[in-house]
Parts: C-alpha cells; sequence; structure tokens
C-alpha cells in the first residue's frame, strides 16, 4: 500500500490496526451481491462507505448497518443499474481497494479546473444567462451539476480558461466573474440570497449540493408546484429506553438515495448506530437509530420537524421532474450558453442538469418543464429538438404522466355515449401526437 505523503508514522499505525476488512461475495444472494464491510467507528464513515458505492452507479437493494462500541459492521446488497450481479472482476477489486481506504482516502476533486458555487432563486432562464456571462469571459465549461427544489438552485461548475486550458487564477478575472454571476443571480428580487464563491479544490461534488442548499434552507420555503408526485413519508420519534431516535422513510426508490439521505444526517452532526434499508418494486423503506455526535438524542419538537423537512428536500433535491432530454455532440465554443438559450426562448425550464465534456465531445443531460414546473408540451420539445439538431438532442426519459395518458387512453375505449367519445377522441388525438414524435413507441 502506497501511503499519502501527509501521514506520519503513528497515523499509518493507527490505520494498519484499524483498516476496513471487506468482503464482497455473489453466492450469498440469488440477485444481488454482497459487500460487507468491518471497520473501527468514526463519524462520517458509513457515508464515506456509500459514496463508494453509489459514485459507481450502483443500486443498494438492501443494507444492514449495525454499530456496537467503537467498531461497526456495514452489509449492501448491490447491482448494477440493470439490476444484475457484479461480475466485472475490475470493478470488485475496485470496490475493495476504495472502501479498504476510507479512512484516509480524500475527498475526488477536478484538479486543473477552478470551481464556481452558485445559488439563488431560480426562473426560467437563468441557466441560459449564467452559461452566457461564461462564455463572454472566456470560461469553458468543463464539468457541471445543476439541482433546483422549492424555486431556489444550486450549482457547481467547473471550469478552465479557454485561451490557455488552465485553471482561472488571475485575482481580477476572478472578481469580474463573481461579480457578473451575482447579478446575473440577484434578478429582480433576490438581492440577500444570491450567493457566488470560486475556489481550486471541492469536496465530493453531490454531497457539496446538499450542503449548498442546506445552508440556504430550501427546506423552508414552500414548494411552488410539484410534478413529481407523492413527498417522501419521514417519521421521527424517540426510543427512551435505548437512548436513540429513531427515522422512518418511505417514498420512491431510485439511485444514490441512500447517499442523499446520509448525506443529510451526517452534515446535520448525527451518528447512525443501527439501520436497515429494504426496497420492493419501486419503493424503498429506510430505518435510522441515530444520535447526535455527543450521544444523545432529539431533544425538541421544533428539532424533530426540522430533521423531517431536511430529509424530505434531501429525497426531493435529486428527484427527475420533467422530460429528460441527453445533448451528444461536438464540444465547441459556447456551445451550452446556445442550447440553454434555445430552451429559455421556447419557454423551457431546466430543473435538473449534469454537464461533462470528454475530450471533444459533450454529453449534457437536461430535465425541463414548462415555465410554471408543469409537463412540457411534446410540439415544443420537438420544435427545439429540430432547432438544435435531431440527432444530437433526444429524448430519453419521460414523466410517468405521460405514460398514464396513453393508459386512460385505453380505458376510455370503454367508455360509452357522448362524453366517452370526447375522451376517446382526446386520448387518441395525445397518443398519435406523441406517437408522431417517437415518444411512446420508445418509452411506454
Amino acid at each position: 500500500m502506497e501511503w499519502p505523503s501527509y501521514l506520519d508514522e503513528y497515523e499509518k499505525l493507527v490505520i494498519r490496526m484499524t483498516t476496513p476488512r471487506v468482503m464482497i461475495d455473489n453466492a450469498v444472494c440469488a440477485n444481488a451481491t454482497r459487500v460487507m464491510i468491518d471497520s473501527a467507528r468514526k463519524h462520517g464513515i458509513l457515508l464515506e462507505a456509500v459514496q463508494v458505492l453509489t459514485d459507481l452507479n450502483l443500486s443498494i437493494k438492501k443494507a444492514y448497518i449495525s454499530s456496537d462500541g467503537r467498531w461497526f459492521m456495514d452489509v449492501f446488497h448491490v447491482t448494477d443499474l440493470n439490476g444484475n450481479k457484479l461480475t466485472d472482476e475490475s470493478v470488485i477489486n475496485y470496490i475493495e481497494q476504495s472502501l479498504e481506504t476510507i479512512h484516509y482516502a480524500r475527498s475526488p476533486s477536478m484538479d486543473g479546473l477552478t470551481a464556481l458555487e452558485l445559488t439563488g432563486t431560480d426562473r426560467v432562464g437563468l441557466l441560459s444567462e449564467v452559461f452566457a456571462v461564461l462564455s463572454d469571459l472566456h470560461c469553458n465549461v468543463v464539468e457541471s451539476k445543476v439541482w433546483t427544489h422549492n424555486g431556489r438552485i444550486a450549482s457547481l461548475i467547473y471550469v478552465k480558461d479557454c485561451d490557455s486550458g488552465t485553471p482561472i487564477e488571475d485575482s481580477q478575472k476572478i472578481d469580474r466573474i463573481e461579480a457578473r454571476l451575482r447579478n446575473v443571480l440577484k434578478g429582480d428580487n433576490d438581492i440577500r440570497s444570491a450567493k457566488t464563491s470560486i475556489s481550486l479544490g471541492v469536496t465530493h461534488t453531490e454531497r457539496r449540493l446538499h450542503q449548498m442548499m442546506f445552508a440556504d434552507r430550501d427546506y423552508e420555503r414552500k414548494p411552488i408546484i410539484r410534478t413529481s408526485g407523492e413527498s417522501p413519508v419521514v417519521l421521527v420519534q424517540n426510543c427512551l429506553e435505548r437512548g436513540y431516535s429513531v427515522v422512518n422513510i418511505q417514498c420512491k426508490d431510485r439511485t444514490k438515495l441512500l447517499f442523499d439521505v446520509v448525506c443529510t444526517l451526517t452534515d446535520m452532526q448525527y451518528v447512525v448506530f443501527h439501520a436497515t434499508v429494504n426496497t420492493a418494486a419501486d419503493r424503498a423503506y429506510l430505518e435510522f437509530f441515530m444520535k447526535h455526535t455527543d450521544g444523545t438524542p432529539i431533544s425538541s419538537e421544533a428539532e424533530k420537524q426540522r430533521v423531517i423537512l431536511c430529509l424530505q428536500a434531501s429525497i426531493e433535491r435529486r428527484a427527475s421532474q420533467g422530460v429528460r432530454l441527453e445533448l451528444s455532440a461536438a464540444d465547441r465554443s459556447g456551445l451550452l450558453a446556445e442550447v440553454t438559450r434555445t430552451f429559455r426562448e421556447n419557454g423551457l425550464n431546466v430543473t435538473r442538469a449534469e454537464i461533462s465534456t470528454t475530450r471533444d465531445s459533450v454529453l449534457n443531460v437536461f430535465y425541463v418543464t414548462d415555465g410554471a414546473g408543469n409537463l412540457a408540451d411534446s410540439k415544443i420539445i420537438e420544435s427545439v429538438r429540430q432547432k438544435i439538431g435531431l440527432n444530437n438532442l433526444k429524448v430519453k426519459e419521460l414523466p410517468s404522466i405521460y405514460h398514464k395518458k396513453a393508459e386512460d387512453e385505453e380505458k376510455n375505449q370503454h367508455s360509452g355515449g357522448v362524453g366517452g367519445a370526447m375522451l376517446l377522441s382526446l386520448g387518441s388525438l395525445v397518443r398519435r401526437n406523441l406517437c408522431s414524435l417517437g415518444w411512446i413507441r420508445s418509452y411506454s
């Protein structure tokens, strides 16, 4: 094992004594790979373990966490995104090595890039204005993640200088970038809460987005419009005989769900001592026995309500709202500004985005709704695709309501009378419209 240069000999000895033991087994479970970790307990180690698995886009189907005294054990049942066991030896070896070194591993950062952190009030076209400013200031966007929740936006954008291809370190240029982005974020009525910051190093991107939205107190704001259906159910009570606070969560299952929840509990200074995670169909059931870092349970009704709101927010921030569009094209200067401007000019709002650049090509994911947060009109989506390029911008995922329309149409075929005929006619119109765009054929 090659030790980082910042560790002294005593720290190396401690690590040798407390290095996690990792066992990965494909024989125990019929439909998942079991990952078991034994380790000395420390604050944040559960999050670090979950982070390793979710960064590989693995689905955690079940989990058992138990901590007694100074030691803890985690058991995860995981699959790939297709629901299959892990069979690639290189992936298994990577998991083993990563989990065995989480005691001293540092959070990955985007070396050679400048990180921009932005928070403010979300509005239609905001992302377009941000990317237009960066393009005008000769900043090349290499990677970015954008989340919106309850009318707020948080974004981490990794850039480099267009001309030199190096991180932006000139203090005058940094001041110009911050000033112009702050003006964009302020809009007409967000003078106090708009924030920008620039650094050369940053923690784990998605954890940082959670921290930014938490600091922005997005959990206290009322949702403008809910397009993702039911809210997560979160219950909190105290187990007085054991001195724990017990949190129960029921919600729709998705990838990275456990990471989002554990990330929030960790940053709120709670320690998880015991936990279970179970999934069935598309539902997830999570239970946590936890305490403050000082060993005390939740002490008031106000704190209990705050935990509920924060956990609901942590689950909803990543929830996919709107139509998923994927842009795959050759990279060029101003591309992001041009694409997002087209969204804005057609009244589409970006609710979530993931920007990535590999060599000379880009793969960008956008979730879009109309300006009010409702479903985007299919004709507008098709018009935007034609303007950007049908081969470049593709529909990859539709909200369930589009499929529900098709299902309702089938039910309407059994309805009689004029009302039934009118519903059938409308249903047929919706189906023909979606089929003409190739949506139902590909995604229903």
